[in-house]
């Protein structure tokens, strides 16, 4: 049983009531998800159509009440990613004619924030009324190869840092060195947020290692791939799809549901090139965290759950210290007392997270976005339902960490 350990927030005023939902705001209704892993037999298209078709009805909506689609790319294929560009998904739902917008963002791993913060100002300024977010990638599946070479070509500047032999894995190594370094955090600690993740990871049945146990010996063990990183310390790529669906508040109180609004929003872009980043043990976190949590009117102390961005346990462990969700310095200690996983202080990546739901390229954020809402709306399962739940922090962030992004939503009733 873990050990609950207190994780005080800052000291901070007693937060102001959480202001009235408006009518004109955006309301999360609906959400779908594949399972993550390698599925050959399931097509890139066939996976977004059935998502999609999830979301709506967990919605209680019919997907001819779909009026926008925003897309999330996906980085195993250039024609899949075109065929998004170009519509094709409209199509494959059978909309021709009735949806008035389908468009792609991208801003990798914090794609999903972005897509949400546009799909609530589309549906405030009346341009949308029902919006379908989704994304699928087929990455466990795609050559291997063909991915790493991906991996090592995008988002590192050409220029100096790819011909130094800079890839993400050696990122995510620059980032727990230097997180080590200053928390004085062991190996153990940080063997111990894969530890946390795996065992949420074994009440997920979408998760990709729903299946597996994993220790903290066996993650030492594993072989070492960027020192400190060793291999299970290092995401899996993955298949999977995820589906949102938002529409307006004054829709969703008819409805007579729950639903989850976006109290809070915040972000802040802190570099392109990593070596450009001014402390890697920081990154953006505090500066978007205090933006979202003004705007929200309630703190790190008010969350009932985390949902953040854990590419890396380095990424993670930086991520909620930034975000007051544990003192500067204490997260990797707090993993290994058992503060985060389940029956803990605070319930963090209760999907599993990147490191073992599995790694759906820029779906990961989304996947963890999709969980806050699954459990804010109280319908992630027997065994892993936050009970409850009404306020989470949820943690986006792209390329190398190049950006910090963060929603805060809560559960509305009313």
């Amino acid at each position: 049983m873990p050990i609950p350990v207190s994780v005080p927030g800052p000291a901070a005023p007693a937060p102001a009531p959480a202001p009235q939902p408006s009518l004109d705001e955006a309301a999360f209704v609906g959400v779908g998800e594949l399972p993550s892993g390698r599925y050959p037999e399931r097509s890139f298209m066939g996976g977004l159509v059935e998502v999609a078709v999830a979301a709506v009805r967990d919605a209680a909506l019919d997907l001819s009440d779909v009026d926008t689609l925003l897309l999330i790319p996906c980085l195993h294929s250039p024609a899949d990613q075109a065929d998004l560009v170009f519509s094709r998904v409209v199509e494959e739902l059978g909309l021709n004619g009735r949806v008035k917008s389908s468009a792609m963002l991208h801003s990798g791993g914090s794609t999903s924030d972005n897509a949400i913060r546009t799909a609530a100002s589309l549906i405030a300024a009346g341009h949308a009324r029902t919006v379908l977010v989704l994304q699928a990638e087929k990455w466990g599946s795609a050559p291997v190869g063909e991915m790493i070479d991906m991996l090592t070509a995008n988002g590192i500047p050409r220029e100096w840092e790819k011909a130094s032999g800079l890839s993400f894995n050696a990122v995510g190594a620059l980032i727990a060195r230097r997180y080590m370094a200053v928390s004085g955090s062991t190996a153990r600690d940080m063997a111990s947020v894969c530890v946390a993740l795996r065992a949420w990871a074994r009440l997920n049945p979408h998760a990709m290692y729903r299946d597996r146990d994993l220790t903290v010996e066996q993650v030492l063990g594993s072989r070492m791939v960027a020192d400190p990183l060793h291999a299970f310390e290092c995401p899996m790529m993955a298949d999977g799809a995820v589906g949102l669906v938002l529409t307006g508040a004054a829709r969703a109180r008819a409805g007579g549901r729950p639903w989850v609004r976006v109290a809070g929003s915040g972000g802040c872009v802190s570099h392109y090139s990593i070596g450009q980043e001014e402390d890697l043990a920081v990154l953006g976190w505090p500066v978007a965290a205090g933006q979202a949590y003004e705007q929200a009117g309630w703190g790190p102390e008010d969350a009932d759950l985390a949902e953040v961005y854990d590419s890396y346990a380095a990424v993670l462990t930086v991520a909620l210290e930034g975000l007051g969700l544990a003192p500067a310095g204490e997260a990797g200690r707090l993993f290994a007392a058992g503060a985060f996983s389940p029956g803990g202080r605070l319930p963090v990546n209760t999907n599993g997270g990147l490191l073992s739901a599995g790694h759906t390229g820029v779906g990961g954020g989304t996947a963890l976005l999709a969980e806050a809402v699954r459990q804010l709306l109280g319908r992630a399962g027997s065994g892993r339902q936050v009970t409850g739940a009404r306020r989470a922090v949820c943690g986006g962030s792209g390329g190398t960490y190049m950006d910090s992004q963060v929603l805060l939503l809560e559960r509305v009733t009313r």
